[in-house]
Parts: structure tokens; C-alpha cells; sequence
């Protein structure tokens, strides 16, 4: 059993990324993905998080979901 939190803030602490709420929002306000674009490969990542985030979607891991939701986000 996997006791960790798999939320936004957390995916982004898992990321490097600062995870507190203003600090989500400034990303997702200020990043965007073209359509047809997979989210692992936005150039806003660097080569670690890319991975992470293609790894984890094709494992269908625990961060899956998040993931997807980041993805959608971002989308809009």
C-alpha cells in the first residue's frame, strides 16, 4: 500500500517545482500546450521531469491521474 498523497502539489514537489498554491497557479497560468502535444514533451520540462512524467503515464502509476489532470490544465 502506497501511503503518499498523489495531489498537485505534491506532483509538483515530485517535480522540483515550488508547490504552493500561488506558485501552481503562476505555472499553469504561464504554460501551455499545443495540441497534439504530449505533456512529457513540453519544452518546460527538463530531461528528469520529462521522464518522470512518460514513465509514470506509461506504468500507469499512482501519479497517473494527477498527471492527467496537469495535463488538462494546462490545455485550457
Amino acid at each position: 500500500m502506497d501511503p503518499m498523497v498523489h495531489d498537485m502539489p505534491t506532483l509538483f514537489a515530485q517535480l522540483g517545482l515550488p508547490n504552493d498554491a500561488d506558485s501552481l497557479r503562476r505555472f499553469i497560468d504561464s504554460h501551455t500546450l499545443r495540441d497534439g502535444m504530449a505533456l512529457a514533451d513540453a519544452p518546460f520540462w527538463n530531461a528528469s521531469q520529462a521522464s518522470f512524467l512518460r514513465e509514470s503515464l506509461r506504468d500507469d502509476a499512482a501519479w497517473s491521474e494527477t498527471i492527467d489532470q496537469l495535463d488538462v490544465l494546462l490545455r485550457q
